[in-house]
C-alpha cells in the first residue's frame, strides 16, 4: 500500500509524518524505518524507529533510489512500514514526474507486504492523475 501526504512546503506534511508513524509504532508488531535528508527530526520520533539519512548514501536518482528501498527490505523480514519525508529530494525526482517511481514503489510494497508512506512537496491539484486516489493527506 502507498499512501501519499501532500501539500506545498511549509504546509505541514512533516508533522502530520512524524505523527503518523509515531502513532503506527504503536500498534505494529514489525519494524518500522523512516528515511529523510537529515537527522533533524530524531528525536520527535520514537526510540523504536529507524531512522536513515539518505544524502548519506550518495544516492544519485530515482532508479538508485528504489534500488536503496528494495536494499532495506530484503535486509529486514520484519520490516512493516517505511515513511519517506522529503520524498522529491531524496528520490532525486524535483521537477520530473512521480509516477513511475512511485508505481515501482507499490511494487516492492505489494510483493514484500511493506507499506509506504510518503510525503511530496506539490500540490493536491499538482499530483498526477494516476496517484491522486492514493492521497491520504492534503494540506
Amino acid at each position: 500500500m502507498v499512501q501519499l501526504i501532500v501539500g506545498d512546503k511549509g504546509k505541514g506534511k512533516t508533522k502530520a509524518l512524524l505523527d503518523k508513524v509515531n502513532s503506527h509504532i504503536k500498534t505494529v508488531e514489525g519494524n518500522i524505518v523512516y528515511l529523510d535528508k537529515s537527522t533533524k527530526h530524531m528525536y520527535e520520533l520514537n526510540n523504536k524507529i529507524r531512522l536513515i539519512n539518505v544524502t548519506d548514501y550518495m544516492i544519485s536518482d530515482a532508479d538508485e533510489f528504489i534500488g536503496f528501498l528494495a536494499g532495506i527490505i530484503s535486509q529486514d523480514h520484519d520490516l512493516q512500514a517505511i515513511y519517506l519525508d522529503s520524498f522529491l529530494k531524496i528520490a532525486k525526482l524535483e521537477g520530473q514526474d512521480i509516477t513511475p517511481a512511485v508505481q515501482k514503489i507499490r511494487a516492492l510494497g505489494e510483493k514484500f507486504h511493506v507499506d509506504f508512506t510518503i510525503s511530496i512537496s506539490l500540490d493536491g491539484a499538482d499530483i498526477p492523475e494516476a496517484l491522486k486516489s492514493d492521497i491520504e493527506i492534503a494540506v
